[in-house]
């Protein structure tokens, strides 16, 4: 309730009588998205006030810090027409979540704190809008500060008319009050009891206790005493402030908290799923591991397969019974028989990396595992932090214009691994990679480019340039072999000469694994 009507409307006479009589000394900004407001007494070092407006899409809130210091680098200053002017009223607009700071010469300052859509307006003496702390809301340019007052008939018989819904007829009430009322008049049969707990809540909101509550797993700024109480306040300067405090400090853990846990389940879940498919896969190695047994009869009985044959029935030798074996017409037996040998070259390959691959992805989940089970009771957003760096769990966040925006990107075990989207795409991932850069591509067929980007002081884990494989081996031409050999190399032994086609490029020192193309 933070930017509620009934909190701004307890919150405007505490600020008239903080800064009537004061000069706004600079207003500026650090942060796109955050603007500080200086007031002093004019002519002496007494009274001084600070507003810290953040206006953030997913949290915006005001509060009021004794200090702020500040950059000397990247800040700006704003509203330079409002300098030196002393305060003369500080206002709420009637049924509306806004206040104006009014300065002498009639200038506005109009704080429209309105969710994701809050926003900072000047108005001139003449009501018109000339600046606006975020300019993408350029709808905010046609505000009129005289149709910020919004009059509206709260009586019982507008109640009546409402359909006792009343939401309609205190539309700045918010969720956390219609909540309250729904909860009070369940049991209610009357329009008029309905309207008495109605009347009860109003008298609650216009003559609040202040509290900080964690309602529904969220720190909440709120007039009625919900939820688990975490203080109390009769200063609303001093609620907002602690709200903001306790906000800054839980919020943001909890949201950390649990983007972490819920990145942590669903790599639990592919690596499980991936491991459900690598024992069904183990199983049908180890049970359909017949090739090299096929090249032994075929060599066997060289002289009794006929020429040009396209299959031949031979009696096994470990289990007594007819095999059909089939045949390449155009190939000698012996040439039949080193297909069925490099087959069995082949299986006994994929199986020793399928298990060597199956026992690094226990090791994975259970390690995952560990990490949800010591999230879980972390309290501390400091702790949560130091825990991700240790065991490298924290995500990187793209910026804008970062290569993340640019590729396919995934984020595994704390490494971020970016795949090309096309040809020419592939040359501009490979360009941009640093020499210490992990670089991958399915071996002897087209494919994206793959990078794994490297991290300070840390080398790149097995399961990571397992994963890093799998995704190369997926966005190729071997999409849909079982077992992928990938190049894997440091960027530094990537090089394009000059005519090359887009994405071809030279390896000069490379390592080959085998995976499973995954995606």
């Amino acid at each position: 309730m933070h930017q509620n009507y009934y909190f701004l409307r307890q919150l405007a006479p505490h600020l008239d009588a903080r800064l009537r009589g004061l000069v706004l000394e600079e207003a500026f900004s650090q942060d796109k998205d955050e603007l500080i407001f200086s007031f002093v007494e004019p002519g002496s070092e007494g009274r001084s006030f600070r507003i810290k407006a953040s206006l953030r899409n997913n949290f915006s809130c005001l509060s009021f810090p004794e200090h702020f210091d500040r950059a000397r680098r990247n800040s700006v200053s704003l509203f330079k027409g409002l300098y030196a002017i002393p305060v003369v009223q500080v206002k709420n607009f009637l049924n509306e979540r806004a206040f104006s700071i009014g300065f002498e010469d009639g200038q506005q300052l109009v704080f429209k704190l309105f969710g994701n859509r809050s926003n900072i307006v000047l108005f001139n003496a003449a009501g018109i809008v000339t600046e606006l702390f975020q300019n993408k809301l350029a709808a905010d340019h046609q505000l009129s500060v005289g149709q910020l007052d919004r009059p509206i008939d709260q009586s019982f018989d507008a109640f009546l008319k409402a359909g006792e819904r009343p939401e309609q007829l205190f539309p700045t009430f918010g969720k956390l009050v219609n909540r309250h009322l729904t909860d009070k008049s369940g049991t209610q049969t009357t329009a008029a009891a309905r309207w008495q707990t109605v009347q009860e809540t109003l008298f609650l909101l216009e003559n609040p206790t202040f509290y900080t509550t964690l309602y529904e797993g969220t720190v909440t700024l709120s007039l009625l005493p919900l939820g688990d109480i975490m203080a109390t306040f009769q200063d609303p300067v001093a609620a907002v402030n602690h709200f903001y405090t306790a906000y800054s400090r839980i919020g943001n853990l909890q949201q950390e908290k649990e983007k972490l846990i819920a990145s942590l389940h669903k790599r639990i879940l592919q690596t499980t799923n991936y491991l459900e498919k690598s024992y069904h896969k183990l199983a049908e190695l180890e049970i359909g591991g017949k090739n090299d047994q096929m090249g032994h009869l075929l060599m066997a009985h060289l002289n009794q397969i006929p020429p040009r044959s396209e299959q031949v029935e031979l009696r096994s030798f470990y289990t007594g019974e007819p095999v059909v074996i089939r045949l390449k017409k155009d190939l000698s037996p012996q040439k039949n028989a080193e297909i069925y040998y490099r087959k069995a070259r082949n299986e006994k390959k994929e199986l020793e990396q399928l298990q060597a691959n199956i026992t690094a992805r226990e090791e994975d989940l259970a390690g995952l595992n560990s990490h949800l089970e010591e999230v879980e009771q972390i309290t501390l957003l400091k702790a949560l932090r130091a825990y991700c760096k240790v065991h490298g769990l924290q995500a990187a966040v793209a910026a804008s214009g970062a290569p993340g925006q640019l590729f396919k990107t995934e984020e595994f075990m704390g490494f971020t691994i970016l795949i090309g989207k096309s040809a020419r795409n592939n040359d501009r991932l490979t360009r941009q990679a640093y020499k210490e850069d992990l670089w991958l591509h399915a071996r002897d067929v087209s494919g994206s480019h793959v990078v794994v980007k490297y991290q300070p002081g840390k080398p790149f884990p097995a399961p990571v340039i397992e994963r890093a494989a799998q995704l190369a081996a997926w966005h190729s031409k071997r999409r849909s072999d079982s077992l992928c050999p990938v190049i894997v190399t440091p960027r530094k032994f990537v090089r394009k000469n000059k005519g090359l086609a887009d994405g071809a490029v030279i390896v000069e020192k490379e390592k080959v694994v085998l995976v499973t193309p995954s995606a």
